[in-house]
């Protein structure tokens, strides 16, 4: 009994053991939580208040001038973007490939960055320099509301340099408010001057006291190439005394209507002066056709002849004199003789274009009392001379302006956030439809170049200099006023329609096309009203002296219908062998995309469609599968920002790129579309935001909405809605537009970008043909010989419409992917929603002269 007992006893004290191990386990466990509970809360402690610390030493350092200042330290150098620029595109460029060789920046991905927390503690100055030009007011509001946006401190410098040297008053703190209403004005609000004491060193040295006395390190400038030259030379004067101040980032933004500066396609205020322009070459061919006059219009660009050159193609003129292309020895006898024969087949005007920088060969000035006595003595025409001067640089800012300055005024913003020490001085350009950076002044080094070449007789280096954008506009105006036609016939009949509703800039397309395939040697025809006109046999030969005039005209000459050929094939495919059709041009919108895919489908049954055919959009819309920009949309959207009452209805469809780019363009305080969803919340945050709006300075609200954005949000619910919570606030006042935005003489855009795709479009179809001839006749049936001839991104390319297919949202009629949506956030942004934005995608800078041996 014992023995049990003891054992009894040891299993006792050896679970006790056990035990008490447990115990020991446990409280050890117990510790190790506490201790990691201790160091997360730590953690949490050191996470809130290294920040602040950060601060205090940098303000510490800032203020004794001991380190050089970087600009984006608190994020650890890593540089943040703006994704939802898409570094895509304007409005807008007819480039077909990249200008000056170069190239897109590249996409990296890092942490995302709060956006409205990147500018804390940072101040950022803004100013316009140089001769003023449209849209600087947009590029300048942007920057002011982005700035903000992002917690940044903005400041106005008024009067350019000057007011920078002179400080004081001339440099502001700028306000939310205080860049309302500005958007529509021309000039710059802001001032611009003309400024000595900047040129020297002791001037600079004082624009740099006044900035650093207010501790801004960020400097966006908006001027030409003068305007940013000094700028840089500022910044490295900067850069010499780091040790003893601040870093400072420049970015630049290039405003000048002469469109002079290397590295952009376009520049802010260019085509809001061929807008001025184009009015009065409008106003003055209907006086001349009265009275059969030579007119000579002399134009802005003492240095570049974009203005003279876009312009001449635009209202389809006799002759233009450029800067970059003096014309060749004895130009006066073969001038005249071009005139004399316009004259001799029917047409009662001739218009001469010449740029105010015009020059021969020999470096003599060309101009317009030269060429008037010239005419006048050599062909006894009766002759008018107008020279249009600043009348140029006047007026509100095109669509096109208002959107490039705004979007150029947000990448600036982002790229002065995201500099650091190491970056250079960079100038935001727009590259096809990209919004790019590039190192300023490589830009500038290029531009230079342009002018050394011209001084040294290099012209065709000067004009490949200017980029890929200014050198087609230059081949494509050759084309048409200066080739003659072949002697020898192609034997080719290329067929012309217009389908859908009609937009301003087809006739400018069919025109192009028609002369550009009478130069090839073919035979062109007329197709009336669409598919209609091919299955009933409305079709006529088209002759050069036909389509003349009809660059400027508005709607469609040919007519136009909805019609698809799906039930009328059998009829088609007859006409088109009894007309002996060798290819088709179709131009329209959506109607024209599905039209030709139901041609390429009845290939399989009738052999006669087995031709190349090309589709070139045009349409309000702007919403054919395979191209970024159709014809008309620029139209449309400059009769939309011109209006000022409260809710605007747009056309489009279900597509809302009118809707979206018409609220950039004109402020909006909301766009309402069909691709971006909203409810019953949506709108209660709208009114909301619009009646806070209205209680401050600020007495101006806008809202667009898009036809088919919401069966049941129609228009007359928003006027109501907004009637009814606006009362005692504001009024509300409502406008249908309807087709009058496809009415209406067409934009410079869409008249240059019309005449350019109608070249493009037969100078393909004549490489194609050559392809498809076999055994005696043409025989196309791949899936390239059917093809959208459209605008991504920066070139005009050919994309089967087979393979678009896959992305086009046939029940809506619109392409599942487009590039503008990404610029919807920029508009609430704007219009001062707080949204959030992904900023996991950063840029690094190209350069704009790395291909330069191509070139």
């Amino acid at each position: 009994m014992e023995a049990v007992l003891d054992s009894c006893v040891c299993v006792w004290q050896v679970c006790v053991c056990v035990w008490d191990v447990f115990v020991c386990v446990c409280q050890i466990s117990s510790c190790l939580v506490e201790l990691c509970v201790c160091i997360l809360q730590l953690s949490l402690l050191l996470f809130h208040w290294i920040p602040h610390i950060g601060l205090a030493v940098f303000i510490w350092q800032f203020t004794h001038r001991k380190i050089e200042f970087d600009a984006n330290h608190v994020y650890d150098g890593k540089p943040t973007s703006t994704k939802y620029l898409d570094r895509s595109p304007n409005v807008l460029s007819c480039s077909n490939t990249l200008h000056n060789g170069c190239h897109l920046i590249n996409m990296q991905r890092s942490a995302p960055v709060d956006p409205t927390k990147m500018g804390i503690g940072k101040a950022i100055a803004v100013l316009t320099s140089g001769g003023d030009a449209q849209g600087m007011n947009a590029a300048v509001r942007a920057t002011v509301r982005v700035g903000i946006y992002t917690g940044a401190k903005v400041y106005f410098v008024h009067e350019g340099y000057q007011g920078l040297v002179d400080g004081g008053d001339n440099i502001r703190q700028a306000t939310w408010e205080s860049v309302s209403m500005m958007l529509q004005l021309g000039g710059t609000v802001i001032g611009s001057a003309r400024c000595q004491d900047f040129r020297s060193k002791e001037g600079r040295a004082k624009a740099a006291c006044n900035l650093v006395k207010l501790g801004i390190t960020n400097l966006c400038v908006i001027g030409g190439d003068g305007s940013l030259t000094g700028a840089n030379e500022f910044r490295n004067e900067w850069t010499e005394e780091a040790k003893r101040s601040s870093h400072l980032n420049i970015v630049g933004m290039v405003g000048s209507i002469d469109n002079d500066f290397c590295g952009t396609d376009m520049t802010i205020g260019t085509d809001s002066a061929l807008h001025r322009i184009m009015e009065v070459v409008d106003a003055i061919t209907t006086t001349a056709q009265s009275h059969q006059r030579a007119f000579i219009l002399e134009v802005m660009g003492r240095h570049c002849g974009y203005l003279a050159l876009v312009t001449a193609l635009s209202c389809g003129a006799d002759w233009v004199f450029i800067p970059e292309m003096p014309p060749d020895e004895g130009w006066e006898d073969h001038l005249c003789r071009r005139l004399t024969y316009q004259r001799s087949i029917g047409n009662r005007l001739n218009v001469i274009i010449v740029a105010e920088g015009a020059l021969d060969r020999h470096g003599k000035p060309i101009t317009c009392d030269i060429i008037k006595h010239l005419v006048t003595k050599k062909l006894g025409f009766d002759t008018r001379a107008t020279i249009l001067g600043h009348v140029q640089r006047g007026g509100t800012p095109s669509a096109f302006d208002r959107i490039l300055g705004s979007r150029m005024g947000v990448e600036a913003v982002m790229a002065l956030l995201e500099a650091t020490p190491d970056t250079p001085a960079c100038v935001v350009s727009l590259s096809g439809n990209m919004a790019v950076r590039l190192p300023l002044m490589e830009c500038v080094q290029v531009t230079k170049e342009v002018t050394k070449a011209m001084a040294e007789g290099r012209f065709e280096e000067a004009v490949k200099l200017r980029g890929k954008s200014f050198e087609n506009n230059w081949n494509t105006y050759k084309l048409l006023a200066h080739v003659t036609a072949r002697d020898v016939k192609s034997n080719i009949n290329i067929a012309i329609l217009n389908v859908g509703a009609p937009c301003a800039g087809m006739n400018a397309a069919v025109r192009s096309a028609v002369r550009i395939g009478i130069l090839q040697g073919h035979n062109m025809l007329a197709v009336h009203d669409g598919f209609d006109g091919l299955a009933n046999g409305t079709i006529e030969p088209m002759t050069w002296g036909c389509v003349g005039g009809w660059t400027g005209k508005g709607g469609s000459n040919l007519g136009t219908k909805r019609s698809l050929p799906a039930s009328m094939i059998e009829e088609i495919s007859l006409n088109i062998a009894k007309f002996n059709i060798h290819a088709l041009v179709i131009i329209g919108g959506f109607e024209a995309f599905v039209g030709g895919l139901e041609l390429v489908t009845a290939r399989e049954k009738y052999e006669e469609l087995c031709i190349p055919l090309v589709v070139i959009p045009a349409t309000v819309s702007n919403n054919v599968p395979g191209s970024d920009f159709s014809i008309g949309a620029d139209t449309a959207l400059n009769t939309i920002t011109t209006r000022r009452v409260f809710i605007i209805e747009t056309m489009g469809g279900y597509c809302g790129y009118l809707a979206t780019m018409a609220g950039l363009a004109a402020g909006a305080d909301a766009a309402y579309i069909y691709e971006d969803p909203f409810g019953i919340h949506d709108l209660e945050t709208n009114v909301e935001h619009l009646l806070e709006k209205m209680k401050t300075t600020v007495k101006r609200g806008l809202i667009l909405r898009n036809e088919k954005c919401n069966a049941n949000y129609t228009t007359d619910f928003l006027f109501n809605l907004y009637s009814e919570e606006g009362k005692g606030v504001f009024d509300c006042r409502k406008n249908v537009l309807g087709h009058m935005q496809q009415g209406g003489t067409p934009t410079p855009f869409d008249r240059n970008f019309g005449t350019k795709m109608g070249a493009k479009a037969v100078l393909w179809l004549t490489d194609k043909l050559k392809e498809c001839y076999r055994h005696g006749r043409i025989f196309a049936n791949t899936p390239d010989s059917a093809c959208v001839l459209g605008m991504k991104k920066r070139a005009m390319i050919f994309q089967p419409l087979s393979d678009l297919k896959e992305d086009t949202d046939f029940e809506h009629r619109i392409p599942k992917t487009q590039w503008w949506l990404k610029l919807r956030p920029i508009l609430k942004i704007l219009a001062k929603y707080k949204i959030n934005l992904d900023t996991s995608e950063t840029a690094t800078m190209e350069h704009v002269i790395k291909k330069r041996g191509a070139v």
